[in-house]
């Protein structure tokens, strides 16, 4: 992982079946990048989504 890089949820079709891979990058760009290196022109992306980290509350209970 490099310095900067978020997850990103990439859907794509590929051989007519729709996916969803999760994918390391710095930028949505870079995303679509690494599956069309990894995947061929074959993928065709169609969206690219920051995953948002879920914040964790945390309840305090009064004494």
């Amino acid at each position: 992982m490099r310095c900067g890089s978020k997850c990103f949820l990439v859907e794509m079709e590929m051989n007519g079946e729709q996916q969803s891979k999760p994918v390391t990058a710095r930028s949505p760009v870079e995303a679509r990048k690494t599956i069309r290196i990894e995947y061929g022109k074959e993928a065709n992306v169609l969206s690219v989504r920051e995953e948002k980290k879920k914040k964790l509350t945390i309840r305090l209970r009064e004494v």
